[in-house]
């Protein structure tokens, strides 16, 4: 990713992308820049900005088109080659995350799972098969997959990381609360639940005091 472009500007372009994915099942072709601004709780102001990186401008009498603007993101944030997933555990988290995320993207796809509990190998789970751990390598090489999903323990998480980016994964979204030690070429993105819960504790105790 090009270093000047922030990730809070890549968040908010994603979160364009899925209130336009929503007006576009709605059968909605138009929309100007404060309506959509207003929908994403940004300015208009910094609405347009993000968007000028598109290279992608609305028409002062109709706004912006709807389906147009969609393919101009997505095809600005997903590359092809980052569309293939792959996940790591399938325990509690890992099935709440396999089952909330098939079907809700038209261009991203966890195609491999990965654990090494011998009872969900060879399995078929919410439409995407199992593999024993020890298969992962060569299974990532095979698929050419970049992104892969940590679901497990902390104690297992640096060991499953490492193991995924020999195989050539670039991108890890890892829940666990492990902060993985990873080459300066892949990014990590954290989801500790727990914490977050905490932080939302805080601040919503510190603004009712």
């Amino acid at each position: 990713m090009n270093s000047k472009i922030s990730e809070k500007v890549i968040e908010r372009l994603i979160l364009y992308k899925n209130i336009l994915e929503d007006l576009e099942n709605q059968g909605i072709l138009n929309i100007y820049s404060h309506q959509l601004a207003k929908m994403a709780d940004v300015t208009p102001v910094q609405l347009r900005r993000d968007l000028m990186l598109l290279s992608y401008y609305g028409k002062p009498t109709s706004g912006y088109e709807v389906s147009t603007l969609l393919k101009a993101i997505e095809n600005f944030i997903y590359k092809s080659d980052c569309a293939k997933v792959a996940l790591v555990g399938l325990g509690h988290v890992g099935r709440a995350i396999l089952n909330y995320f098939q079907g809700r993207s038209k261009l991203l796809k966890i195609i491999a799972s990965f654990d090494k509990d011998y009872e969900k190998v060879n399995r078929v789970i919410a439409g995407c098969r199992c593999y024993h751990i020890s298969e992962a390598p060569s299974i990532i090489k095979r698929e050419d997959i970049k992104i892969a999903i940590i679901a497990v323990p902390q104690s297992s998480a640096q060991e499953v990381a490492d193991m995924l980016i020999e195989a050539g994964i670039i991108g890890i979204l890892n829940y666990s609360p492990m902060r993985l030690n990873v080459p300066a070429n892949v990014y990590v993105e954290y989801r500790d639940m727990v914490r977050a819960v905490e932080k939302v504790a805080f601040f919503a105790c510190y603004k009712n005091q």
